[in-house]
């Protein structure tokens, strides 16, 4: 897009706006040149305690916190609004969730006919028949289906299979001797809530659980094999499928989901060897051991919508051991979760249009010309690439989509049935409803006006497969954005996210795929090996790093390396974009422009600091390093600022500062 003079006309060189930085929270007794993130947060840090219920705490969980009360005022409003109507069946789920003596007196009631289902099953096959069943209504399996753009042919849909199945965040957790003392308190909380669900022998039958998942574990790919995009490429007929599980009535199983006649005639396995391999556990000698693991998957999944005691107790592990979190979230908060689950959109749509400043979007548009720009021209500067593949990866970013805010067509939900007084029946029917709009994507175009997320959510993201960025509406605030601050702290913290979901296309797998979103080896030899070069420095930059309260554990490199590749090149190009944009509006580029004592190149460092501000439990810490692909909010901080000169300058940082990096060793790809 052309950069026009919008964005530089709310900050010319005469005009002086608000720094846009919470000089509160900074820390003078830190040097910004020993630890950027504690000397632009240490004051936050030392002040702020992590809410009892939430696992941590910072700058995107404060926009997560403001977005849930605007969705409560949203669910209030409705509550009065239209019977049928979508904002009304939203209010009416919220309704049905809050109702806590109802679900308390109906106990496991609405679960109980599953449960008996599920332990009626005479053999292995009747097993795989009512899980279909169960599946259809929204039960997870040891086996996730899902529809997304054909990677090889990204203008039509296909279906995609993933491994599942396991009650513990990663297979890790099943054979390292780290976690050894949550699997005993796993397989205890399994007895507890069987025990609570009336089962007898609780306990042996926990134990069967996780013995059955120890084995499912066992098949699993680890996190960073399943990032490698070819090799979790892996089509197949249904008659290749249905030979991989010769053994038991594969037809009759997925028959069950409800997807129309021929969606199975082509599946992309993103882990064939998981999913040939669980073909082996289903043996009637084990059949014992799945219906408890069902059973199981039954209590648990719905534990969050039956009684307040039920959730209670399941969150007492999954909230307190696996997160070190103290206590659940208020009910209201949950009940708003609950509700965005069923009819995301239509809630997104009374977000918007009370929450988004059109204005908001046309400076959005803007930043993102800037960022492209800056790409552009870095793209064609790169000494270590190649003149075909720099064509290539010019097409490329030139074909990104851009979308922000809000879509541009709603989904319709009329003929979704939401009751008052139904909590778990509206789960099950929003499922069905859900799975039924999915499956008839299979066969179509792909539909370029569609969004993963709603307006609400406070994220943003890249979709290799339709080479889109993607940014929802309640992102787009303080500390990330603010169409009326100095332009300097928005391309530190918004731009460089911006530039973070650009690099996601040209991180170690988004660069795999063409402008069209197709996955294809579009690289000479010769550049892809100077590009891994420059990320295996990267990652072992990274395997180094331990963060605070994780009892040395480090950070995994392999798996993070998209990210801090996102990273990486996120804020380096938003630092050539906001010298692009104080050209345009004017600066001397000598002038220092500063505010609050600070020049605008310190805000903008100041500003990417403040982005990742985060305080988290040692215990959700620790999870994360196993299983989150990005790496510590301090690392996303600190450690990219070690490769980026422009920093260096801002703080004058020299060989005796802790964050001084030699140059050789600092790393620049993009």
């Amino acid at each position: 897009m052309s950069q026009t003079d919008d964005l530089a006309s709310t900050a010319p060189a005469t005009e002086q706006l608000p720094s846009g930085i919470d000089l509160e929270a900074l820390d003078a007794s830190v040097r910004p040149a020993d630890d950027l993130f504690r000397h632009t947060n240490g004051k936050w840090i030392a002040a702020t305690e992590v809410p009892a219920y939430l696992p941590a705490y910072g700058s995107f969980i404060q926009l997560r916190e403001d977005a849930e009360k605007a969705v409560l005022d949203i669910l209030k409003s409705g509550a009065d609004a239209e019977p049928g109507s979508e904002l009304r069946k939203a209010a009416d789920a919220y309704a049905a969730f809050m109702d806590e003596d109802k679900l308390e007196a109906l106990g496991f009631d609405p679960v109980r006919p599953d449960i008996d289902r599920a332990l009626a099953a005479s053999t292995i096959n009747e097993f795989l028949h009512v899980l279909g069943d169960l599946e259809r209504t929204g039960l997870g399996s040891f086996v996730s289906a899902y529809v997304y753009p054909d990677l090889k042919s990204p203008a039509e849909y296909a279906l995609y299979f993933e491994q599942s199945g396991l009650g513990l965040p990663d297979e890790s957790y099943y054979r390292e001797e780290q976690y050894a003392e949550i699997r005993e308190q796993y397989t205890a909380h399994i007895a507890r809530m069987l025990g609570l669900a009336g089962l007898a022998d609780a306990e042996a039958r926990a134990a069967r659980v996780f013995a059955l998942e120890t084995e499912v574990a066992k098949l699993h790919w680890d996190v960073v094999k399943s990032r490698e995009a070819e090799l979790a490429y892996n089509p197949r007929t249904f008659a290749e499928l249905s030979a991989a599980y010769a053994n038991v009535d594969f037809a009759g199983w997925t028959a069950r989901w409800g997807a129309p006649a021929g969606a199975l005639d082509r599946v992309i396995v993103r882990q064939p060897d998981f999913f040939e391999g669980a073909a082996g556990l289903l043996t009637e000698e084990r059949l014992q051991g799945w219906q408890d693991w069902l059973v199981w998957g039954i209590v648990s999944q719905y534990s969050g919508i039956l009684a307040p005691s039920v959730s209670a107790a399941n969150f007492d592990f999954y909230g307190k051991t696996l997160q070190g979190t103290p206590e659940q979230r208020e009910r209201w908060k949950r009940g708003t979760g609950h509700a965005e689950g069923k009819l995301p959109e239509a809630i997104g749509k009374a977000y918007v249009e009370r929450h988004f400043s059109p204005t908001a979007k046309a400076k959005m548009l803007e930043l993102v010309g800037y960022l492209t720009g800056a790409y552009r021209a870095s793209i064609a500067e790169l000494e270590w690439m190649s003149p075909e593949t720099r064509e290539r990866a010019l097409d490329k970013l030139e074909k990104f989509v851009t979308k922000i805010g809000y879509p541009d067509r709603w989904r319709d939900y009329s003929d979704l049935e939401i009751r008052d007084d139904d909590v778990v029946g509206n789960s099950r029917r929003a499922s069905v409803y859900e799975a039924a709009y999915e499956f008839a994507k299979l066969g179509t175009p792909v539909r370029r006006d569609e969004w993963m997320m709603p307006p609400q959510t406070v994220n943003a993201y890249y979709s290799p497969g339709e080479n889109e960025i993607v940014f929802p509406a309640a992102i787009l605030q303080l500390p990330f954005f603010d169409e009326h601050r100095d332009p300097a702290a928005n391309f530190g913290a918004i731009g460089a996210v911006i530039g973070h979901e650009i690099g996601h296309g040209f991180d170690d797998q988004g660069s795999k795929y063409d402008g069209d979103g197709r996955l294809e080896d579009w690289w000479t030899a010769t550049d892809r090996t100077a590009f891994e070069q420059r990320t295996r420095a990267l990652i072992d930059q990274y395997n180094e790093l331990s963060p605070e309260g994780t009892e040395g554990q480090k950070v995994n490199g392999e798996l993070t390396i998209g990210e801090n590749i996102g990273d990486l090149g996120g804020l380096g190009i938003a630092w050539k974009a906001y010298r692009a944009y104080r050209a345009d509006a004017g600066f001397d580029a000598d002038d220092e422009n500063v505010i609050d004592g600070l020049t605008a190149a310190q805000r903008f460092f100041l500003s990417w600091a403040q982005a990742w501000q985060q305080k988290a439990r040692p215990e959700y810490a620790k999870l994360l390093l196993a299983v989150d692909p990005h790496s510590p909010a301090e690392f996303r901080c600190n450690q990219i600022v070690r490769n980026v000169d422009a920093f260096y300058d801002a703080f004058d940082v020299t060989d005796s500062d802790a964050l001084w990096l030699a140059p050789e060793a600092r790393v620049t790809i993009w």
